[in-house]
């Protein structure tokens, strides 16, 4: 009898040990994955924080944004520009591409946007922020600056209150520069972002990609010569219309995608 209740406690233990060792490595993958978790909000955060801390900023960058035909063919029209910014309240852009050629220049009053490839522009009198400029365009003339998250106070606060899932995917180079890699999503999109290693967490490549229109066209990002402080170049931010350019209403301002890519033009 007691071989036989030796023998069931050895069975016994052994069924334990079965039950509760996938139990341990389930705890300890997810103790990881928290991790993971937390190290990237962090890192996102850094980047934040150092970006609201620069008074000055300048970067080029090349985009690519992903058009989907009604026949689910997926188009990339790629641009390049640049950015050239002083907080609170002053910004230039430029995006010149193969369907535009465009420049907007804000300097605390009064926003100009100029298509240099039709010689017209436009002015709306928006005083504030840069941040506010932003909201302004987004949520009053329904046009979005694409990325344009990055550049606002507080990077963080737009980017990771609707975040669900986070990935930390180590790290990548891009254009020369190490950087750490994550990835997070939303109900609505998924994204990515690199940040440049060591004392300038700045944003080298954003990746954003719609998880509710059909086909998930992306946009992305990448930013090259990153340039802060007295390395920016000076800037009045004051439009001068040196090209005679016409003057138009806001509202008359011509869509940027040719007719090809317009929702129910031509094939």
């Amino acid at each position: 009898m007691k071989k036989t209740g030796s023998k069931s406690l050895k069975m016994g233990v052994r069924c334990i040990s079965v039950a509760v060792l996938p139990l341990i490595v389930l705890l300890g993958a997810l103790a990881e994955v928290k991790a993971d978790e937390a190290d990237a909000k962090r890192m996102v955060k850094a980047m934040s924080d150092y970006m609201a801390g620069q008074k000055s900023i300048s970067f080029g960058y090349d985009s690519i944004l992903e058009v989907v035909t009604k026949d689910h063919q997926t188009l990339a029209l790629a641009s390049s520009g640049t950015v050239l910014l002083r907080r609170p309240d002053k910004i230039r852009a430029t995006r010149s591409g193969g369907f535009a050629d465009v420049e907007m220049l804000f300097d605390g009053k009064t926003l100009t946007m100029l298509g240099k490839n039709v010689n017209l522009y436009a002015q709306i009198d928006i005083p504030g922020s840069i941040d506010h400029l932003i909201d302004e365009l987004k949520d009053k003339y329904n046009r979005p600056l694409p990325a344009a998250d990055l550049v606002m106070t507080d990077v963080y606060g737009q980017l990771m209150p609707d975040v669900i899932d986070t990935k930390d995917l180590g790290s990548g180079v891009i254009g020369g520069i190490e950087c750490d890699h994550f990835a997070f999503r939303t109900k609505e999109v998924d994204w990515q972002i690199w940040i440049a290693q060591g004392d300038r967490p700045y944003p080298c490549r954003y990746v954003i990609k719609s998880v509710q229109i059909a086909d998930g066209p992306e946009y992305s990002i990448q930013v090259r010569d990153w340039k802060t402080g007295d390395k920016v170049a000076a800037d009045d931010f004051g439009f001068q219309n040196t090209t005679k350019a016409k003057k138009i209403d806001p509202k008359d301002i011509p869509d940027e995608l040719p007719k090809q890519f317009m929702i129910g033009g031509a094939k």
